[in-house]
């Protein structure tokens, strides 16, 4: 737990999350009881995907199983795992020995699993169709080690959604820098853009909780942009860079938008994102930083006339995009390994990905295609999509191939949080502390260069 928390609880948690993962790696090592697993190309394999049971990305999920099985003639079960309990289930599942062949999961959770020993490793060079996809999709599936854990399955980039008709309405240009963003967040605050005579609209959208660290999430576009960073690579590891100058600096803009502009939307500091995604579409939010899978659910709610979609203005630092996605986990101990590779294999597939796109069902698991030669913004026939790809391609960036990255991004995100919530703390001597947590931390994981 994090010093920088409005409400310090000590340093417990280090400590327990040590401690369950050491147990948790005892138990999926004897779970994959060293990879001799007696292999059965016959049997049945079984599929988790966070997703919620009978949402519609539940249904491509089962679509894209079924088209496996109907392809391969390998049976395949589908399990959609529950998105606020899928680690739970995975533990309990590790407890009990019993792990699913495949798991398509966030490419964020790659250290984790690896840490805890369940998953396989994967030989890029032997996948079918490897060098159709992309690099940056690759690179998310490679861990600390620089081997590969997952294969790559849906990739996505954040942009910018904008009230565009709320922008005309205060005269204001596009804007192409981080300081225009925030005067156009201001305008969007004290303007009153839909002119109904109240002072009830916010600039900026924002996920300021700690939970499943959605601060840091939000906050990293807007770091690497102004040329900071959590940490960076140095020597044969890494160490904390959210105490260097441009880092300061972006945390210092940040807090900013919470107690000086106050243009972040009432109760910020702990919205989630689902939070934060009834606030856009209930028409009280201006700008707001997300993935290209809220545009149906977005064109629906509040309407496709309304809002703009662009890319992250450039900061000091460049152009830089937080990118992240899924992967197709193949787990440790399965029966059936050929199965899982080629599970995985079409999934990734042409094939897989348009399943996967749910341009029929609205049920959307592949955002951007990790398919180089799957057009994703064409098959929607929806030019916006062509605008998270091209910012996906362009200044695309993965979160650091760490042992544990949520470790990393839950600790950043507390310390963030804490200087956003409480207006009289000094950000630089805060980023300071935070530093050297996350040095502790990345000696902890052994990932700290000396």
């Amino acid at each position: 737990m994090s010093k920088q928390l409005r409400k310090p609880r000590g340093g417990r948690q280090a400590g327990v999350l040590a401690a369950v993962l050491a147990v948790t790696a005892a138990t999926a090592t004897a779970c994959s009881s060293g990879g001799t697993a007696r292999q059965d190309d016959s049997r049945p394999l079984e599929v988790w995907i966070r997703q919620d049971a009978g949402s519609p990305a539940a249904e491509s999920a089962e679509a894209l199983t079924k088209a496996f099985t109907k392809e391969s003639g390998i049976e395949a079960k589908l399990v959609a795992v529950g998105v606020t309990d899928f680690e739970t289930k995975l533990q309990q599942r590790t407890a009990q020995k019993d792990l699913p062949d495949v798991v398509i999961n966030d490419t964020g959770q790659l250290g984790n699993l690896v840490t805890q020993g369940l998953v396989r490793e994967v030989d890029r060079e032997v996948v079918t169709g490897s060098a159709d996809l992309a690099d940056r999709a690759w690179e998310a599936a490679r861990g600390y080690d620089g081997k590969y854990y997952g294969v790559p399955f849906n990739s996505q980039a954040f942009a910018l959604l904008v009230r565009k008709d709320w922008r005309e309405a205060v005269g204001a240009d596009v804007p192409r820098t981080w300081d225009e963003l925030t005067e156009l967040a201001v305008k969007f605050t004290d303007d009153d853009p839909d002119g109904n005579g109240k002072n009830d609209t916010a600039g900026m959208v924002i996920p300021g909780s700690t939970t499943r660290g959605y601060l840091t999430w939000w906050f990293s576009t807007m770091l690497w942009s102004g040329g900071g960073d959590f940490v960076k690579e140095r020597g044969e590891g890494y160490v904390a860079a959210i105490d260097e100058p441009a880092s300061v600096a972006a945390v210092e803009k940040l807090q900013a938008m919470f107690c000086e502009s106050k243009v972040a939307q009432p109760g910020a500091s702990t919205a989630d994102s689902s939070a934060t995604h009834t606030f856009f579409e209930s028409g009280r939010g201006g700008i707001y930083l997300t993935g290209p899978y809220m545009l149906p659910r977005f064109d629906g709610s509040l309407g496709k006339d309304k809002y703009e979609v662009i890319a992250p203005p450039p900061g000091a630092g460049g152009e830089a995009v937080l990118a992240e996605g899924e992967n197709v986990y193949l787990m440790a101990g399965s029966g059936n390994e050929k199965g899982q590779q080629e599970y995985a294999e079409f999934a990734a597939s042409p094939a897989g990905q348009k399943i996967g796109l749910g341009v029929d069902n609205g049920g959307i698991i592949v955002r951007l295609p990790v398919n180089t030669t799957v057009d994703g913004a064409a098959e929607r026939k929806d030019p916006r999509w062509e605008t998270f790809q091209e910012v996906y391609n362009e200044s695309g960036r993965n979160a650091p191939a760490l042992p544990n990255w949520s470790a990393v991004r839950q600790m950043s995100s507390e310390g963030l949080n804490g200087v956003v919530s409480t207006c009289s703390r000094d950000a630089g001597k805060a980023m300071g502390e935070l530093a050297d947590e996350l040095d502790a931390e990345l000696e902890r994981q052994g990932a700290k260069d000396e």
